[in-house]
């Protein structure tokens, strides 16, 4: 199988029933700083997740209908060998990882949200030759 890993922020998620849907690799608690632009926050919940694939589809549907409608510049993602979703509230990106023009599509439309610069970078380097 080619399931896909990735995080999601538990704070960022009005409803929280799409955890139970995912395997839960760990979890880790972070202080929240004046670089992450979320100060209605003191910190956040990051849950690294394995995401069949069989259902990623499916589990990005939810997880972009079920952010935080009062704040909207949240996004999760996850990603297998060949495949990135980048899921926004209401929008989906659905990527092939080695394509650089969808990711600075996603990036540009995470920046129109007001996500910060250095949380939406997020192709690996592609090096041309690989494109």
């Amino acid at each position: 199988m080619n399931d896909y890993r990735g995080t999601i922020i538990e704070e960022s998620l009005d409803n929280k029933d799409v955890l139970k849907k995912v395997q839960i690799l760990r979890t880790r608690v972070e202080n929240v700083t004046d670089k992450s632009k979320t100060p209605w926050l003191k910190q956040w919940t990051l849950h690294f997740a394995l995401i069949p694939e069989n259902e990623a589809e499916n589990i990005a549907l939810e997880i972009s209908k079920s952010f935080d409608k009062e704040h909207t510049s949240w996004y999760a993602d996850y990603r297998n060998k060949t495949h990135h979703y980048i899921i926004f509230p209401n929008k989906i990106f659905y990527i092939e990882r080695n394509n650089i023009e969808q990711y600075n599509q996603a990036k540009e439309y995470g920046l129109s949200l007001g996500i910060p610069p250095y949380q939406v970078d997020f192709h690996p380097e592609i090096k041309p030759w690989e494109r």
